[in-house]
């Protein structure tokens, strides 16, 4: 029988092409910029050396290459081989200044206290074992370092009445604007299989996750739960109105 983690890896290789597109319009967008001045305004302080950063889930590259502009040293990891290889190719000037790295993100190959920064986006959920992932991750951030998970409650509409009330209002709102629908895809069926199959679908966030990185031992933890009024564009902000992206940050 296919683990879980087998079927998302086979997901996101398939997805790679129509998400790459996303992340090369994203290059070339306000989100550009909108992006490097919320990361900065949390990333830590450090002198006489580049900022470490660790890029978890890099997908095609995005967040690897808006650091990577910013003169950092910077590692992308992701499960994928196929999103690797859009990663590297979308990098071009850059694609030096950054480390790509096939790896899991519940147990990554790396020393403790590596890195500086952790920046992760829309990954946190695709886990099937998050607990684990954030303990692990914790453990290779510098201390004074910080985690810098971007999310939403993508699929809790499966298990919450008020959510797919919601989520259904967005299909229509996102009609009547004559905006495509992000949502709705060839795989769309797919994913809610395995968002199924994944413990933080059903999960109220980001109060578990603020939780479980203080039980980590994360001595300061921020949320923001209106990031997407920032980064977000009107396409964006109607697709996925009923489920906001959040941000929680840990210091350690």
């Amino acid at each position: 029988m296919e683990v879980v983690l087998e079927k998302v890896e086979k997901y996101w290789s398939k997805r790679s092409d129509g998400y790459c597109k996303i992340n090369l319009q994203e290059l070339n967008s306000f989100k550009r910029e909108a992006w490097i001045d919320l990361i900065n305004e949390y990333a830590p302080k450090v002198s006489g050396r580049k900022l470490k950063v660790l890029d978890i889930g890099a997908g095609p590259g995005f967040f690897s290459i808006i650091m990577a502009s910013c003169g950092y040293k910077v590692t992308a990891v992701d499960y994928t081989d196929a999103m690797l290889e859009k990663a590297k190719n979308n990098a071009g000037m850059y694609a030096d200044s950054i480390d790509f790295k096939r790896m899991d993100a519940h147990n990554l190959e790396f020393e403790d206290n590596t890195f500086d920064l952790i920046i992760t986006r829309n990954l946190t959920w695709d886990l099937e074992k998050p607990d684990e992932a954030y303990r692990d991750w914790y453990r290779v951030l510098n201390k004074g370092g910080r985690l810098l998970n971007f999310d939403a409650n993508w699929y809790l509409y499966l298990y919450d009445d008020e959510k797919r009330k919601g989520y259904e209002q967005d299909r229509i709102n996102t009609v009547k604007k004559g905006y495509e629908d992000q949502y709705i895809c060839p795989n769309s069926n797919i994913m809610e299989d395995i968002a199924r199959k994944l413990p933080l679908s059903k999960i109220h966030r980001p109060e578990w996750d603020v939780k479980e990185l203080l039980n980590i031992g994360f001595k300061k933890v921020m949320v923001d739960v209106e990031i997407g009024n920032r980064v977000w564009d009107e396409v964006e902000k109607t697709n996925y109105g009923s489920m906001p992206m959040f941000m929680v940050a840990g210091e350690k």
